[in-house]
């Protein structure tokens, strides 16, 4: 085997080659590694800012809950309540309340509508007043009907109608029916 300089030249940069591949290989490996290392540091600083940010959090609530705390010591006297401030149902509620005493002002009492055809008759609920010119709806309707009488004089027809359709509207809409004289 006669090795000549040229095939010694070839040899030498093929394992030249090789060996700065296997180089470039080991230190791309490297460098991956390192770049992984880099990153989760940084997912660590990250986690560490976070817990850093709770942690600050915390103890400025724990604080306020102290000063509120002191506060509440010096000026309200509030207390938790205990299981003795419990009731266990009506009948112990009902045990607690007491009759009014001599000076006790009178119980608050709701207004209640009579039912129409009773002794108070129409007049139980409130009469619908017109805001404009003070008086009920009834005298409203009955002055209309007047001023639309002393208006037709047989020229217009239509106009005539009209006031009557309004007339009877007024009527039906200042007539109040109480909601259980309907159901019956």
């Amino acid at each position: 085997m006669n090795l000549t300089s040229d095939r010694i030249r070839s040899i030498g940069w093929v394992s030249a080659l090789v060996i700065c591949g296997a180089v470039t290989v080991g230190l791309t490996l490297r460098v991956n590694a390192v770049k992984s290392q880099v990153h989760d540091t940084e997912k660590k600083i990250v986690w560490v800012k976070q817990d850093i940010d709770f942690l600050e959090t915390e103890f400025q609530t724990r604080s306020n809950q102290q000063a509120l705390s002191d506060l509440n010591e010096l000026e309200f006297g509030y207390k938790a309540p205990t299981a003795a401030q419990y009731i266990e149902g009506e009948r112990q509620l009902a045990a607690l309340g007491v009759p009014a005493g001599p000076g006790a002002p009178a119980p608050i009492r709701y207004a209640n509508a009579d039912a129409p055809g009773s002794a108070a008759g129409e007049g139980s609920l409130l009469a619908m007043v017109s805001p404009v010119a003070g008086a009920t709806a009834a005298a409203l309707a009955e002055s209309s009907k007047a001023t639309a009488a002393s208006r037709d004089d047989g020229r217009d027809p239509e106009r005539a109608a009209l006031a009557r359709d309004a007339a009877a509207l007024s009527k039906r809409l200042a007539h109040i029916e109480v909601a259980e004289a309907a159901k019956q």
